[in-house]
């Protein structure tokens, strides 16, 4: 399958750099089978029933980004380094891979110092380093105290179409982060769940519509395009993810009863379907997935996807265009440009609807 099938033709115009003020003011495009529909965030609720289940994914951003400068004897180079995925940790260290700006200037064995505010630094070694410029760094630091440091020290990872325009600011630390955030381990946020307000969640659980929570901690291989000409030959980055069995029978329930599955977000989508058995139920699950849906695919539970607007060519596009399909999102997508929608990250929304098989 051609990844230019999923190329659609964009202005950088539509992309929102800021979140709408307020978040329930943002515009979403209500997409089914036959008929687009344009609302709003605020009516969220209202498109809801009382028999529905909500998948939120609960993961907290970090501060993944942090700024550094290389100490190996002899040479000296400033580091920008955004952490993608964590890779392990024991009392006295913790490992992540990084995409480093200006990795040529690095090498393995390189020793990296990490400043801190009042000269709290932190130092890294290089462990690994791959042609894509990702870096494997080993920090000298107890987990505890190195998530201190990232929540002093370090700024928000924005989205490169974001940071082609303007750097976070203090802000985003609240922007960029869903107010039902619980678990440390994103580089970046699950963008659809941004919209949502602790008055919203309140209107939802007053229309005893069930809310179950599943996490998956965004790496930063989301932003990394499809470079190969056949999707089928593009590696899927990995992200680490987990439901409790509280969490997953309450999903499993919905299904018994006929009843919706409205996935928030891709990335509570790409959990669940992982998940999920032959047969379209829940265990409880900590590990990784690398699931990587396309048109062709089959989906197990989700009824209903509320996900911002994607880049072209985007693994996370072709995910909806298998959901909906990929005429249906083109034209979605054109319309929604014709409407002045806000695209990306701090954009507007789409609720999609796919119809149920017979």
């Amino acid at each position: 399958m051609k990844t230019e099938l999923f190329d659609f033709s964009f202005d950088d115009k539509f992309i929102a750099t800021s979140p709408a003020n307020p978040r329930e003011s943002a515009k979403m495009m209500c997409v089914s089978d036959n008929s687009i529909m344009h609302k709003h965030i605020s009516d969220l609720v209202d498109m809801l029933s009382s028999n529905d289940v909500l998948v939120l994914n609960n993961t907290r951003v970090i501060k993944a980004r942090i700024e550094g400068q290389l100490t190996t004897t002899g040479r000296s180079a400033k580091v920008t380094a955004t952490l993608h995925k964590h890779l392990g940790n024991d009392n006295q260290s913790i490992t992540y891979t990084s995409f480093i700006k200006g990795a040529k200037k690095i090498a393995v064995h390189d020793s990296i110092v990490f400043k801190g505010i009042d000269n709290k630094n932190i130092y890294a070694d290089v462990l690994e380093k791959k042609d894509t410029g990702e870096v494997t760094l080993k920090f000298h630091s107890s987990p505890e105290d190195f998530f201190t440091f990232l929540e002093i020290s370090g700024s928000m990872p924005l989205p490169p179409y974001i940071e082609k325009y303007r750097k976070a600011d203090k802000h985003d630390d609240h922007h960029y982060q869903t107010v039902f955030a619980k678990h440390k381990g994103s580089v970046a946020a699950p963008t659809a769940s941004l919209h949502f307000t602790e008055e919203l969640l309140k209107k939802i659980c007053d229309k005893n519509i069930m809310i179950a929570y599943v996490t998956l901690h965004v790496g930063g291989g989301t932003f990394l395009p499809v470079k190969s000409d056949d999707i089928t030959d593009h590696t899927m980055h990995s992200e680490l993810i987990s439901i409790t069995q509280e969490d997953a029978d309450k999903i499993n329930h919905a299904k018994s009863c006929g009843s919706r599955i409205v996935c928030v977000g891709t990335t509570a989508l790409r959990v669940i379907e992982s998940v999920s058995d032959d047969k379209g139920f829940l265990k409880a699950f900590s590990g990784e997935t690398d699931i990587f849906i396309y048109p062709g695919y089959q989906f197990k539970l989700c009824d209903v996807l509320m996900t911002n607007f994607h880049l072209p060519k985007s693994t996370l596009f072709m995910l909806v265009c298998a959901f909906m399909g990929t005429d249906t999102m083109k034209s979605a997508y054109q319309q929604a440009m014709e409407e002045n929608y806000r695209f990306f990250s701090y954009g507007d929304a789409c609720f999609l609807e796919r119809r149920k098989k017979n």
